[in-house]
């Protein structure tokens, strides 16, 4: 018997959508069955601008929907928790976006959910399923440039429209919620997880962080150091520095021209990559453990800790003290 497409649904029409609707029609281990909206109307005109065969004008009605067995959850960060935990009890796996959430407890209370209910949940941090970012972590952990000792990571660019749900207060947002999250997931990914953080943030007239910079150690001695905003140029990138020399990519998260640089005494060697979809993986990494083919990529332990270290940047950030997890 064949791979039976597993049947998605999308709460809201959110604008990151677009990023994942086309390579979920291309996959053929994704069946995109619905988009849900809180107006039937604007359901029904997105469903049909993008070849969704069903529309909701609720997030219950989707949810309600038996068809449906997994749910893309790309809400507010505020909402994130709520509607995975609703997803849950309706019977959905749940691919949530990132991040999270801000708070440990939130992240623990959803996996505890998900475990009783003998279902996945996801966080949805598409770069770690790219290739470049397995053979990034390959490089670190085989010593191509020794001992790792140190970690530097950006990521920012402008945005000055006060509605936009990453200005907004009332939604969570910030710029550590947003892209300093990357910056946070890739130091821990590489450096294991901080014994201490320190941070520092910069608000903005709405009352979030528009530029966050923060100081992550590691039992190990190693330090990240981030910085990630909303008042700079496009700027992403990151460096691994070991005692031997170091790796530096200049497009870590997108991963569009996606190439490590190598730099040792002898020179430098870049290694390169075709590209290829992170949503794309990212999704069938998914549906391949709904359908018990694989494990999820990213998981309970995962997720935890990154709440944990976002929940500490923040403490640092407004108690101006470092914090120990």
């Amino acid at each position: 018997m064949g791979y039976e497409p597993v049947r998605w649904g999308i709460l809201s029409t959110a604008h990151i959508n677009r990023l994942v609707i086309p390579p979920a029609h291309e996959s053929p281990k994704v069946d995109l069955l619905g988009v849900a909206s809180r107006d039937q109307r604007r359901a029904e005109e997105y469903a049909g601008e993008w070849g969704i065969p069903r529309s909701y004008g609720t997030y219950e009605e989707l949810l309600q929907d038996r068809d449906i067995e997994a749910i893309y959850n790309p809400l507010p960060n505020s909402m994130h928790v709520e509607w995975s935990l609703r997803a849950l009890e309706a019977g959905k796996h749940v691919l949530v976006e990132k991040p999270l959430t801000r708070r440990a407890a939130d992240a623990e209370e959803l996996f505890d959910a998900a475990e009783r209910a003998d279902l996945l949940v996801m966080e949805a941090f598409m770069y770690r399923h790219n290739p470049q970012t397995a053979k990034l972590v390959e490089l670190v952990e085989g010593g191509a440039i020794g001992t790792l000792q140190n970690i530097r990571v950006v990521f920012g660019f402008s945005l000055y429209d006060d509605e936009n749900v990453r200005l907004r207060s009332d939604v969570e947002g910030g710029a550590l919620m947003d892209v300093g999250s990357y910056c946070v997931n890739s130091s821990r990914l590489l450096g294991g997880e901080p014994e201490r953080v320190y941070g520092e943030q910069v608000l903005g007239s709405t009352g979030v962080d528009v530029r966050f910079h923060g100081t992550l150690r590691f039992p190990s001695g190693v330090v990240s150091q981030f910085d990630c905003g909303f008042r700079m140029p496009t700027r992403d990138e990151l460096e691994a520095t070991g005692d031997q020399g170091l790796l530096f990519l200049d497009d870590p998260f997108h991963c569009r021209e996606p190439v490590i640089e190598l730099r040792r005494d002898g020179g430098t060697e870049l290694i390169e990559f075709e590209p290829v979809d992170s949503y794309r993986l990212e999704l069938e990494n998914l549906s391949d453990a709904i359908r018990g083919e694989s494990k999820p990529l990213l998981g309970r332990e995962d997720a935890l800790a990154q709440a944990r270290t976002i929940e500490a940047l923040y403490r640092s950030a407004e108690s101006a003290q470092p914090v120990r997890l």
